[in-house]
C-alpha cells in the first residue's frame, strides 16, 4: 500500500480518467483504489478542505462522496448542535454514512457514537476518525433501528439522522416515509431516547407537509432549518424534541445570510408597504426565504411592498442592505404593450432574464423580445396586483 500511497499523493492534481487509462503500466498496484483516492480527493477539496488538508484521510466510491454534506453545512450543524444542546454529553449519528457531520458535530459533545449499516463506510470512518484526531467517536456497525432498540433514554444526547434519499434500485426518493430509515416510525423511539433529535430531509420537501407529518399525534417540531449555499437549496433540518411547547422558528440560512421567522405570525402575503410610483428598487429574496414563504413578515420587516400576492418580489426606494437577497436598481418599465417594448428595449441586445407569475417562461420571454442571454442588464417580468403584466430592466447594485 506503501506504492499505491505514493502514487496518489504524486498525482493528485491529474485528471484520473487519463490515469485509468495508464492503468496497464502499473500491474503491481491497485489502481482502483489509488484512483479512488484521486477523486475523492479532488471532490474533498472543494467540498471538504479541512479533509483535503490532512494526507491520511482515505475516500470512498464516488457516490458517498457525492451524497456526503459539504464542510460548510457541517459547519451549520455543528453550531445549531451547540446552541441546541450547550451541556451536550454524548452525540448519536444513527445513518454515519463517510461521518461528516458527525465529525464536525462530535467536537462539541464529549462522545460520539457513529451508527452505520455499510461495513465498509464503518472501515473507513475509523480510519478518518482517528486522522482527524477524533479518538471519543465511537464506531458501531448496525442498523438505525436497531440499534435504537437498544438505547435507554438518556440525558443531555442528540440523536441526528440523514436518512437515506434513494431505495433499493438506487433511484431518488424525497418524502420522508420513502427514505430509510423511516423518520415517521422511529419518532416516538428517537423522542423517548433523547433530549433532541435532529433530522437532515431532502431540500426537495415541502417544509409544511414535513412538519404536519412528525407532528401528527402531538406537536415535536420545534424548528425548521432551510440552509442555502450560493443561493441554491442543500438541505432541510427539522428539530425535533418531546412535548413541544414553543412557537414553530423557521431559520432560512444562505451562506452567512440567515433569517428567523415565525410561520403562525405569516396569516397572509400582504405588503407591509404601497407600492412607490415609481418604483426605484427591485428586491429579490435568497433561495432558502423563497422556500419559506414567509412573504409577509419579509414584506413588513423591510418596509417593502409586494408586487402582488404570488409574484414574490419586493419595492421600495430606500435601500435595505441587511435584505436576505439581491436587490436591483431600476433603469427602466413596460407593460407588454409592443410600442412601449420598443422603448424599453432600446439599446438593449443582451439581458439576465427571470419571470414571476407570469404567462412566459424565461426562455419564451426571450424569444419574444429577440435578446442573448447575459450580460449585467436584468429583465424581471411579473403581474402586479392589478393583473398587469410588467417588466422591469435593472441592474444589480446588491448581492
Amino acid at each position: 500500500m506503501k506504492r499505491e500511497k505514493a502514487f496518489v499523493k504524486a498525482h493528485l492534481g491529474d485528471d484520473v480518467r487519463t490515469l485509468a487509462l495508464q492503468a496497464s503500466r502499473y500491474p503491481d498496484m491497485d489502481m482502483p483504489w489509488a484512483l479512488q483516492q484521486i477523486a475523492g480527493w479532488q471532490t474533498a477539496k472543494e467540498k471538504l478542505p479541512t479533509w483535503a488538508a490532512i494526507d491520511a484521510v482515505e475516500y470512498p466510491v464516488h457516490l458517498s462522496m457525492e451524497q456526503c454534506s459539504s464542510e460548510q453545512t457541517a459547519h451549520y450543524k455543528a453550531r445549531l448542535a451547540q446552541r441546541l444542546l450547550r451541556d451536550g454529553q454524548q452525540l448519536l449519528d444513527l445513518t454515519g454514512g463517510l461521518g461528516v457531520d458527525c465529525s464536525f458535530m462530535a467536537r462539541h459533545f464529549h462522545s460520539a457514537i457513529y451508527v452505520e449499516q455499510n461495513e465498509t463506510l464503518c472501515q473507513l470512518a475509523q480510519h478518518n476518525f482517528a486522522a482527524l484526531g477524533l479518538a471519543h467517536i465511537q464506531v458501531v456497525h448496525s442498523t438505525a433501528e436497531a440499534f435504537l432498540s437498544t438505547l435507554a433514554p438518556q440525558d443531555s444526547t442528540l440523536i441526528y439522522l440523514d436518512p437515506a434519499r434513494r431505495d433499493a434500485a438506487g433511484t431518488r426518493t424525497y418524502s420522508i416515509e420513502d427514505c430509510t430509515p423511516n423518520l415517521l416510525q422511529m419518532k416516538a423511539a428517537l423522542l423517548e431516547a433523547a433530549n433532541v433529535v435532529m433530522a437532515k430531509l431532502s431540500p426537495m420537501l415541502d417544509w409544511h407537509r414535513a412538519v404536519e407529518q412528525l407532528d401528527e399525534g402531538g406537536r415535536c417540531v420545534t424548528e425548521v432549518h432551510i440552509v442555502a449555499t450560493k443561493n441554491e437549496c442543500k438541505e432541510l433540518i427539522l428539530i425535533l424534541k418531546k412535548d413541544a411547547a414553543e412557537p414553530l422558528a423557521l431559520y432560512c440560512i444562505n451562506d452567512e445570510q440567515e433569517e428567523i421567522f415565525h410561520p403562525a405570525a405569516d396569516a397572509t402575503n400582504s405588503a407591509a408597504a404601497p407600492m412607490p410610483q415609481p418604483a426605484e428598487l427591485l428586491y429579490v429574496p435568497n433561495a432558502a426565504v423563497m422556500k419559506s414563504g414567509c412573504f409577509a413578515q419579509l414584506a413588513q420587516r423591510y418596509a417593502l411592498a409586494a408586487a402582488a400576492e404570488h409574484s414574490h418580489l419586493f419595492f421600495s426606494n430606500q435601500i435595505e442592505k441587511k435584505f436576505p437577497g439581491r436587490v436591483f436598481r431600476i433603469e427602466r418599465t413596460s407593460t407588454m404593450n409592443k410600442k412601449e417594448l420598443r422603448a424599453f428595449l432600446a439599446g438593449v441586445e443582451r439581458a439576465n432574464i427571470a419571470v414571476r407569475n407570469f404567462p412566459l417562461t424565461a426562455q419564451q420571454l426571450k424569444s419574444r423580445l429577440r435578446l442573448s442571454d447575459g450580460g449585467d442588464q436584468y429583465i424581471f417580468a411579473t403581474t402586479l396586483a392589478d393583473g398587469t403584466h410588467q417588466l422591469f430592466l435593472c441592474q444589480k447594485i446588491s448581492e
